[in-house]
């Protein structure tokens, strides 16, 4: 603990000279490629000298910058919402509408082709910018929880919060997920705000090195911590409209060192996040601003019966025995998915990053390119056509698409691929959506999904969203999980209403099945809870999510940990554990401790120095001095260990105690006969007799 989190104190924490990946770093010297922040202010003289200079007025004009800081984060990273959330329905919209135009008319003239081959172009050309802003910078790649979780545990990863990483970030979530992949930008939204949280306040960049400000605050590992704290939990408020969920987030799976102070700034920040951008979001969908009716990027709606009928109700006590067995299942299938998204990283550390850069764009495309023959192919050929008969009254006031005007209801996102008027295609619709959309298809949708189809959009998007979570692409996992829980989850409202004729509100059943999933994936608990509930902005649903939460995760703790844990342990990156594992506690500092130390003395042969670093892996060795009685059981089995003696015969022939001490400093001599020497004199405890030369007797057996 000490050694991780507080070595080399008062050296400077903004320096970032590494240029390499983490990927090459771990691949070159294991975990070396991270070194450990602090955790406590540095008591040195210029820090003493700074607090000295503070007087009350300075501390409390300090404080009040520190709010103003806070506020800025919120702001910046909402409006970075409001930036990723335009742009991607941007070019959602434009390719589904195209491509959906292509199809009505291809349908009778037969030329199906080509719409194909216009959703290709459109996903892998994408696809192709996001891997290539990967390449310019390669820590931009996946969520970037697994790395923000371990600076925020006391490691630092090079370049995971540096101004190039987050605009490779942000742009290239924006083409990631319009280019049709099965992932989300939730998670890189949360990466996103912690590197604003750890720029901002700074006033300085090493991308824009000449610019500099006279801003000595706010530069220390502590508070740039805290920062990022702040900032990773504004990108939670601004992914999910939850700022209570963020701060809990940052409580719960970041930061390993709290304080009362911190939890009132980091939920300020997120409260400025979430308002900003509900403010702008609002008012541009409805043309109402200040109506603040769009909290988060993702919103799961309102969840409520229909008016007319009067069986229908939430949930009972009597459903909380199938949301446990939900929970269960949830739990097994969230270990399956990490179990083999673990394979699959461990098979790209292997075969496809020790190659060429370029692999891992041809990777991409190719995770692109069989993704969109799946969702074309499924859409057309795997569909069913349902009734329309059932009308969808509730969830009216929900917009989940930009539109210059006016909100688009549920109705308009049903494709009616080769069906008739007054039917859907219910694969398509589920397929050729935004996510989404589809997430409130399957959550507010009065009308039915067969279960085939329900049953293959579940398994489709398990094995896909396995597969892309980990290529070269800015990518989250929230979404991805949330619609593979809510599939599973409305197949099992409708094998209960059909098979047992239950009356069960099927959204319910939806959002259970998506916090089994997702819960059983990403192993969250308190956070999690609090955020699903402030999503559906419905108190009732706390209990049961809550057991979900906690059955999922027991369940999927049995078997393997959470998917950013698995991530984080293949990264190679030393984190802290909350709780140690049970043989720990049976464990002393001798199980520990290396018994064959490799030392050096302040005067050691540069030989000596030489052979050390060829026969070691580390590069870091204690400086022991040689004047100590118990050296002799000190240095016991070292080897390789030498001391510059300069051999003159006036100071040999001097004292005995003298010839002692270089006896003991030349056991680990790479000779091995002046070792052996040594250690045959060794025995001997009284002192040699005056006049005998046993430095000089050695030097002429060797």
């Amino acid at each position: 603990m000490a050694c991780c989190r507080g070595c080399f104190c008062c050296q400077c924490c903004c320096r970032e000279g590494e240029t390499r990946t983490p990927e090459e770093l771990v691949r070159a010297a294991g975990v070396q490629a991270v070194k450990s922040l602090d955790y406590d202010r540095c008591i040195n003289e210029p820090y003493v000298e700074v607090l000295e200079g503070l007087d009350n007025k300075k501390a409390r004009k300090y404080e009040a910058v520190r709010w103003v800081m806070v506020f800025v984060i919120g702001v910046t990273v909402g409006l970075l919402g409001l930036f990723v959330d335009f742009f991607v329905h941007l070019f959602t919209k434009i390719k589904f509408s195209v491509v959906a135009d292509s199809i009505e008319k291809c349908t009778d003239r037969g030329c199906l082709s080509l719409s194909l081959l216009e959703l290709l172009t459109f996903n892998m050309l994408f696809v192709f910018i996001a891997s290539l802003l990967v390449l310019i910078e390669p820590v931009a790649a996946g969520s970037g929880i697994p790395e923000i979780k371990s600076y925020l545990n006391g490691v630092k990863i090079p370049g995971i919060v540096r101004l190039r990483t987050f605009l490779c970030k942000a742009a290239g979530v924006l083409f990631s997920v319009a280019g049709g992949l099965f992932v989300g930008k939730e998670g890189p939204m949360i990466h996103s705000g912690a590197i604003v949280g750890a720029g901002l306040p700074q006033f300085q960049s090493i991308t824009f090195r000449r610019i500099k400000f006279d801003f000595p605050y706010f530069r220390s590992d502590r508070d740039k911590r805290d920062f990022v704290s702040a900032g990773a939990a504004a990108g939670v408020a601004a992914a999910f409209g939850a700022p209570i969920g963020g701060t809990l987030f940052s409580l719960e799976e970041g930061s390993s060192f709290w304080n009362q102070a911190l939890t009132w700034k980091v939920l300020f920040c997120s409260m400025s996040a979430t308002f900003t951008l509900n403010f702008f979001r609002s008012g541009i969908n409805f043309n109402k601003w200040g109506s603040f009716q769009l909290p988060g990027l993702l919103n799961f709606g309102e969840f409520k019966c229909s008016d007319g009928d009067k069986k229908c109700h939430l949930w009972t006590a009597v459903d909380l025995g199938f949301f446990v067995l939900m929970g269960v299942v949830g739990g097994l299938l969230g270990a399956l998915f990490n179990c083999m998204n673990k394979c699959l990283a461990k098979y790209r550390m292997r075969h496809i990053h020790p190659k060429a850069r370029f692999i891992r764009v041809l990777e991409s495309l190719l995770v692109a390119m069989v993704t969109t023959l799946v969702i074309f192919l499924a859409s057309v050929l795997l569909g069913e056509c349902r009734d329309l008969s059932s009308p969808t009254t509730h969830n009216s006031t929900t917009a989940f698409c930009w539109q210059v005007s006016g909100s688009e209801d549920i109705n308009s996102t049903i494709r009616q691929f080769f069906c008739s008027n007054k039917s859907y295609n219910d694969m398509a619709t589920l397929l050729f959506n935004p996510q989404e959309a589809a997430i409130h298809q399957l959550f507010h949708q009065d009308g039915t999904f067969s279960p085939a189809t329900l049953s293959i959009f579940f398994l489709l998007y398990f094995l896909l969203a396995c597969w892309t979570y980990g290529v070269s692409v800015p990518s989250g996992l929230f979404v991805p999980s949330l619609l593979c829980g809510a599939a599973f989850g409305r197949l099992v409202a409708n094998i209960l209403k059909v098979e047992l004729g239950l009356h069960i509100y099927s959204g319910t059943f939806a959002l259970i099945g998506a916090a089994a999933f997702l819960g059983g994936v990403v192993r969250m608990t308190i956070s999690l809870t609090v955020i699903l509930i402030e999503s559906t902005n419905e108190i009732t649903y706390g209990l049961p999510i809550m057991i979900t939460l906690m059955v999922a995760k027991w369940t999927g703790d049995f078997f393997n940990k959470g998917i950013y844990d698995i991530h984080i342990q293949l990264k190679g990156v030393p984190l802290l554990e909350w709780e140690t594992e049970v043989e720990m506690d049976k464990l002393t500092a001798s199980d520990i401790m290396e018994p064959n130390l490799t030392y050096v003395y302040p005067h050691t042969r540069v030989q000596s120095l030489v052979s050390i670093l060829r026969t070691t892996v580390y590069h870091a060795f204690p400086v022991v001095t040689e004047n100590r009685q118990n050296e002799r059981d000190f240095m016991k089995g070292n080897i390789l260990i030498s001391n510059n003696i300069r051999f003159k015969k006036s100071n040999i022939v001097s004292r005995a105690a003298e010839q002692r001490r270089r006896c003991q400093s030349m056991k680990s001599y790479p000779s091995s006969e002046l070792r052996n020497v040594c250690d045959d004199q060794s025995a001997a405890a009284e002192p040699a007799e005056e006049g005998e030369d046993l430095l000089q007797q050695m030097l002429e057996r060797r």
